[in-house]
């Protein structure tokens, strides 16, 4: 074989080659993984069977089924879920994600889906009834969590804490277990999943006080370059809002439609 022929075979298997390549990419993106905290009752979390199950993830199957994508749920380090979006390791943030300003900088949100606040609970014979209160408390909250940005937003009141800081857990249910065991004296939390844990365990245990750090939108959080996706997106959860199916799930999951009109 002359070295043009050598040549053009070369040329011809590396075409073939990339083309095959593009098409196993084009199959990926039927595919679509979405990142959450599988500890995040009841938004998205794992069963007792070991199955992802919760109310963003149904909500989230339901969508997928409108963009006839199918869904991967990857569990995640909350702590990390912008670097892992970002970096490509996953399509969508979506576990029950509030909207900040610093979180803005970092992803496109879609539209909003549930409104939040973010609670303060204590166990039900606790002395703290006000904020004011938490002057010299255990104060607690998940990790990398807007219920630390909310509070690290409010003043000076960390400096009032015991020892000037907020005692971190990787998962609210720690904290929470950490809060009936009497090892911290309050956690800031998402008031949806503590309502529901509180139910769960038995409301009669706790005790909510009347102020919070503040009121937030829960939304789903995509690459600051995937504007088209959000377009989309907003398109397909328009259209699980208008047949009903949102307003099922919330149903069933909080025993009312609490979808973000």
């Amino acid at each position: 074989m002359n070295i043009r022929k050598l040549i053009k075979k070369v040329l011809m298997t590396t075409i073939v080659g990339a083309i095959a390549i593009g098409f196993v990419g084009c199959g990926n993106t039927e595919k679509l993984v979405l990142g959450f905290d599988d500890t995040f009752v009841p938004m998205g979390f794992k069963d007792e069977n070991g199955e992802v199950t919760g109310f963003d993830i149904e909500l989230a199957k339901a969508v997928g089924e409108k963009l006839g994508k199918e869904i991967e749920f990857q569990p995640i380090d909350w702590s990390m879920k912008e670097t892992e979006l970002n970096n490509g390791n996953i399509d969508f943030i979506w576990n029950g994600y509030s909207v900040t300003d610093e979180r803005r900088e970092k992803v496109e949100f879609s539209k909003t889906y549930l409104n939040n606040r973010q609670i303060i609970i204590t166990l039900a014979d606790s002395k703290i009834k006000t904020k004011a209160d938490l002057k010299d408390a255990k104060v607690a909250a998940q990790n990398a969590s807007s219920a630390v940005e909310a509070i690290e937003a409010d003043g000076d009141i960390i400096s009032t804490f015991k020892n000037g800081k907020i005692i971190t857990f990787d998962t609210n249910n720690e904290a929470l277990m950490d809060l009936e065991a009497g090892r911290v004296d309050a956690i800031v939390a998402d008031e949806i999943l503590a309502k529901y844990y509180m139910n769960g365990r038995g409301i009669e245990k706790y005790n909510v006080i009347s102020e919070d750090f503040g009121i937030e939108d829960y939304a789903v959080g995509m690459r600051k370059d995937d504007s088209a996706f959000v377009e989309k997106f907003n398109k397909a959860f328009d259209e699980v809002v208008a047949d009903g199916t949102a307003a099922e799930i919330s149903k069933k999951w909080f025993g009312e439609d609490i979808i973000a009109k």
